[in-house]
């Protein structure tokens, strides 16, 4: 027979009713609306919650990281696309002033030459748009104003190229060797003491007269052959002669000019004979438009896993809007590209106006000005395609945001209705045990004294 004290009753009454009180407390703490507080109420769940909990704040880093994509390239696209209404207009006076029924004392070229400087001024103070205190075109250097322009006090000698069409482009095959679109086909312009304007194909030396660049290759098509090579190896005499330091791989071009094509102090004092010919360089008296902004990208990760620079870039550098050409793509050496080629041929276009030059206005001005608004074109384009992409992935990334929120939910969720009939159940137990242990327990002394 087994003898249970009175101590004995009252400390598994006591331990009985802790854990009774244990037990409704954690049930309390599930009324923040969370049924997990530590690993030990659900190690199972406690994990998975942890697992999803992780998930949810990568989801909300990638959705704050597309925001500002998309912010970035709503803001770029918005100035592009004025830039390309800009250049339309650009081309159209320049495609007025090509007609050489003007007054060149005063009239209409004074007042064109006003409204393409107005237009090119107006892109620049487009591409100096800024996103808070960023500069969206400066790359990564976006906390300093990338785009400058000279004084008009301060006129810089910049060299004149041709720019060839497609015919001419696929006539002189080994001209440029790069077919991106926001590389220009040209070839550098020189004028010859026999008062001729002259044409240097900078990648093999070949000198050209102008009537051959312009009119006569097109007697070598009539005649079958389709390329300069091909005129040449039937014996066909093309070029006037050659330059034997310009050929391909040399730094020829960036000897003699800076990226913006501004001439050199070496470049100022060249000459060089051909067949008899003394040729210097053609230059025009324009403002210049220099970069200070870098090349690099601007990445805004939209997805969990490696970078992709082609995919995740949100920017563009002035090359990307302005293009290369003859003074800083990757034939000329000059490194790095200047950011704005297409300005500075504007710019040509604009001097060439105020010098009444209805020439060459006709056959080089209208194809520059085209040319720079097919490079921002394309520009808009690509942003335009990023930004879809951009925002397809910000569906995705809420739709994911939706199912992670609905799994923590389902893991570490209360509910409500469960743990209140829980807690009326605790309290009841509570109350019964309360009841019942003054009824069983031993009176102590001080209830025999009363």
């Amino acid at each position: 027979m087994i003898r249970i004290s009175s101590n004995y009753m009252v400390q598994r009454y006591q331990r009985d009713l802790n854990a009774i009180n244990y037990e409704k407390s954690k049930l309390m703490e599930q009324s923040d609306g969370s049924k997990l507080h530590r690993p030990s109420d659900d190690s199972v769940g406690y994990s998975r919650f942890l697992r999803y909990d992780v998930a949810d704040g990568e989801n909300d880093r990638y959705q704050d990281s597309v925001k500002a994509g998309i912010s970035w390239m709503k803001t770029t696209e918005t100035a592009l696309s004025s830039m390309e209404d800009i250049q339309k207009t650009f081309k159209a006076k320049t495609i007025q002033a090509a007609n050489d029924d003007k007054d060149e004392k005063g009239g209409d070229w004074p007042a064109i030459a006003r409204e393409m400087k107005a237009c090119v001024e107006q892109i620049v103070s487009l591409a100096n748009t800024q996103l808070g205190d960023r500069y969206v075109f400066a790359g990564q250097a976006d906390l300093r104003q990338p785009f400058q322009m000279s004084s008009p006090a301060d006129l810089k000698h910049r060299g004149v190229t041709k720019t060839l069409d497609d015919r001419q482009s696929a006539f002189f095959s080994n001209v440029g060797d790069n077919d991106s679109a926001d590389f220009l086909h040209q070839m550098l312009s020189l004028n010859g003491d026999d008062g001729n304007t002259y044409y240097l194909n900078t990648l093999t030396g070949k000198v050209y007269t102008k009537e051959f660049v312009q009119d006569g290759y097109k007697d070598m098509i009539a005649k079958g052959y389709k390329t300069e090579a091909e005129a040449n190896a039937a014996g066909v005499t093309t070029s006037v002669g050659s330059i034997p330091a310009a050929i391909k791989g040399s730094t020829f071009i960036k000897d003699n000019f800076k990226n913006t094509g501004e001439v050199t102090t070496a470049g100022s004092g060249w000459s060089a004979a051909v067949n008899g010919v003394n040729m210097k360089f053609s230059t025009v008296r324009q403002q210049i438009v220099t970069y200070s902004g870098d090349l690099r990208y601007i990445s805004m990760v939209k997805q969990n896993g490696s970078t992709e620079p082609t995919s995740d870039t949100v920017n563009k550098t002035g090359t990307d809007v302005f293009g290369r050409d003859l003074f800083d793509d990757i034939n000329s050496k000059n490194d790095p590209p200047s950011g704005t080629a297409m300005l500075n041929n504007m710019l040509t276009v604009h001097a060439k106006t105020n010098a009444c030059d209805s020439h060459w206005l006709s056959s080089d001005g209208v194809t520059l000005a085209d040319v720079a608004n097919q490079v921002t074109l394309q520009a808009h384009t690509e942003t335009g395609a990023r930004l879809n992409l951009y925002t397809d992935s910000k569906d995705v990334l809420t739709n994911h945001k939706e199912n992670i929120t609905r799994d923590i939910t389902d893991v570490s969720g209360t509910d409500v209705a469960e743990l209140a009939t829980k807690l009326m159940q605790q309290q009841t137990i509570m109350s019964m045990s309360l009841s019942m242990g003054a009824r069983i327990l031993p009176l102590s002394l001080v209830d025999y004294l009363r």
